[in-house]
């Protein structure tokens, strides 16, 4: 089984290090920036074999170059798309992926919505999905569409509920604001919400988290509630009609008045 730990980046993003002690090998995801990784490595006598990348935004991608200079033949797997300079394998739906170094296999899932192209590792009960599903929330439509967005979380929402997951930001506390917005009356969001402040409280990452709190918490996830669409409808009107119609207009909400 994987060990997992975030390693700090910018102001709010998370580069998830994945190891299998005893041994020195490891792996991240989406590494941004490549100090803070460097920096962790040789801190714990850790040797990078395999980066995973889940879509081509900057702050995911912008250390690869200076990691592949730092440790000759490494594996850098993401999605296929031309925008991502630097992959040594590109990889698609159902692929198997076997990182170098470590045991564990993931399976490449394709869920567009915040990119056309982003995708996610699915392996050892982990989901580690970059920016389509955050705790308590989801990631912008830049260059998916929303009905995209909508299918990926829905078909995020049918794994089993045990599966931890695993994000690239602490949004969690903004995030819960707006969830609170639309299920004002839901307990385990009021619960969530205490949990999570108490955590930020003393530095602790909110995530991973896993998909049965979301399920429970997350309106993005909860596009089938009636509360969660009587919401939606008072930002866009009567008549939303499917998961996707609503989950189209709680983001949208969310991106007019609340970020």
């Amino acid at each position: 089984m994987i060990e997992t730990r975030p390693i700090p980046a910018f102001d709010d993003n998370y580069i998830w290090l994945l190891t299998e002690p005893p041994g020195r090998n490891a792996v991240v995801v989406d590494p941004g920036d490549a100090d803070p990784v460097l920096e962790t490595l040789a801190a714990e006598g850790l040797r990078l074999t395999a980066v995973l990348v889940t879509h081509h935004h900057a702050d995911h991608v912008g250390g690869l170059a200076e990691l592949a200079q730092a440790f000759p033949g490494l594996a850098i797997i993401g999605p296929r798309d031309p925008r991502i300079q630097g992959l040594t394998q590109r990889v698609g739906e159902g692929e198997l992926v076997a990182p170098a170094g470590l045991t564990s296999r993931f399976t490449v899932w394709e869920v567009p919505g915040h990119t056309a192209t982003h995708i996610a590792f699915l392996g050892d009960g982990c989901l580690f999905c970059g920016d389509t599903l955050f705790a308590a929330g989801c990631g912008r439509v830049f260059d998916g569409t929303f009905e995209q967005m909508s299918a990926s979380l829905r078909r995020i929402a049918a794994l089993d509920p045990a599966t931890r997951l695993f994000c690239a930001h602490e949004y969690t506390l903004a995030n819960l604001g707006f969830a609170g917005w639309v299920e004002p009356d839901n307990p385990a969001l009021r619960s969530r919400a205490r949990a999570d402040a108490a955590r930020r409280a003393h530095d602790l990452p909110t995530v991973p988290s896993d998909l049965a709190l979301e399920l429970a918490t997350n309106p993005f996830l909860r596009t089938g509630e009636p509360q969660v669409i009587a919401a939606a409808e008072r930002f866009a009107g009567p008549g939303l009609q499917g998961h996707a119609a609503v989950f189209k207009a709680l983001r949208q909400w969310k991106d007019a008045e609340y970020d």
